[in-house]
């Protein structure tokens, strides 16, 4: 009677557990992608090179890329070694966004050029666009266009994926307009008036992303589109190695039209970056870009750079199995997060146990923090800020 006792009281304690004996059985199921787009012969495929181990064929000729190239790549983030010294783990896992090499695009890729449809499908299953812009000069390099003219080659692509926006509108509109009319259907009619804002900025050859939505019953209708032009953009201006610091006139073109569009634009010289790659030791590439007057790689940059389109943050766990980074989208509050690391940890949240890294690093441990009064014990409606050292408590 009296074990009956004691097995009643401790069950629902021992539902309540550390994560931390069980991250290496848990997978971040947060997948996130970025494509990188471009015409043929810009220099996608070298820069996915340097970005990840997956090599990429990589050769002067157009539809070198037939496949899309997936390459997995680790988010730079110093906090995560700085932690691994204090902890000493038995490992360390950085955070990750996915990148696929999307083949070339040519005009008329709308209507099935080039190997057209295809790509753009690719591009429809990515969360963020990289759109490699060629701007620099090389006459042993074809350019599929004739000549280096970066704001030109923006403006193709931009027409194809307009074109096959308009498409998929067009396609649904006859029926959606037919069913918020005689069914009183709620939901038709607010996709209705989506697409009809939509149809309106295409035809004047704009993208979607210039249409914002207040009402989340709205911006639920925009994302269930899933159009080619509302995928935030990142311009990434492949230049040679003299630009690779200051940029160019074609650079100069191109940050106009993106301060214009409210997108982000990136210089960096794919041909130095593949040279940086080669380099074994973190020594060596230091004094590389160095010489270049580069304090981070274009690579590092990048990875940063795309990690920021998507809005997403960084937590972290930290414990002698392992010191993690986890992704989560900015503004989430500590159950959604908890719920990064494993469904059941949002299911049957409880609470949070934060410290700032900044404080764990000045304290050195975890229980000095406890002892200086510096962590501190939050609830469901703690909004998550990058940098926070989290420890889930739950029960399900």
């Amino acid at each position: 009677m009296f074990i009956s006792l004691i097995l009643v009281f401790l069950q629902p304690c021992l539902l309540v557990y550390n994560y931390y004996y069980k991250l290496s059985n848990i997978i971040n199921t947060m997948a996130l992608k970025c494509g990188i787009i471009g015409l043929p012969n810009v220099g996608k495929s070298t820069l996915f090179n340097c970005l990840s181990s997956a090599k990429a064929q990589s050769a002067n000729f157009p539809f070198c890329t037939i496949e899309p190239n997936l390459g997995v790549i680790t988010v730079p983030d110093n906090r995560l070694n700085a932690l691994a010294e204090l902890i000493n783990p038995n490992k360390i896992v950085p955070t990750t966004v996915d990148i696929v090499d999307i083949a070339g695009l040519v005009k008329g890729a709308s209507k099935g050029e080039g190997l057209g449809n295809k790509f753009l499908g690719n591009i429809r299953e990515c969360d963020a666009i990289l759109h490699v812009l060629r701007c620099f000069e090389d006459e042993n390099i074809v350019h599929v266009e004739g000549g280096i003219n970066p704001i030109r080659d923006k403006e193709i692509i931009d027409t194809e994926l307009q074109i096959k926006d308009l498409e998929t509108i067009e396609t649904r509109f006859a029926k959606t307009e037919k069913q918020a009319k005689s069914g009183g259907d709620r939901e038709a009619k607010i996709l209705l008036e989506v697409m009809k804002r939509y149809r309106d900025v295409l035809v004047q050859g704009k993208n979607a992303r210039e249409v914002q939505f207040e009402t989340k019953d709205e911006q639920k209708a925009a994302r269930e589109l899933f159009l080619l032009t509302t995928k935030p953009v990142l311009y990434v201006c492949n230049v040679d190695e003299k630009s690779a610091k200051e940029g160019n006139e074609h650079t100069k073109s191109v940050e106009t039209i993106a301060k214009k569009e409210g997108a982000g634009i990136l210089i960096v010289a794919a041909k130095i970056e593949s040279e940086i790659a080669e380099l074994e030791t973190f020594e060596e590439k230091e004094m590389f870009l160095s010489e270049l007057g580069l304090h981070e790689s274009g690579v590092d940059r990048l990875i940063k750079e795309a990690y920021k389109l998507l809005d997403l943050k960084t937590f972290l766990t930290a414990g002698v199995q392992e010191v993690r980074a986890w992704t989560f989208h900015n503004g989430w509050k500590a159950p959604q997060c908890a719920g990064v690391i494993h469904t059941d940890f949002e299911k049957g949240f409880i609470r949070a146990e934060v410290i700032k890294y900044e404080d764990y690093i000045a304290l050195k441990s975890e229980a000095a923090c406890k002892e200086a009064g510096k962590m501190s014990v939050e609830g469901k409606e703690y909004v998550v800020q990058d940098g926070d050292i989290m420890h889930f408590r739950f029960n399900v």
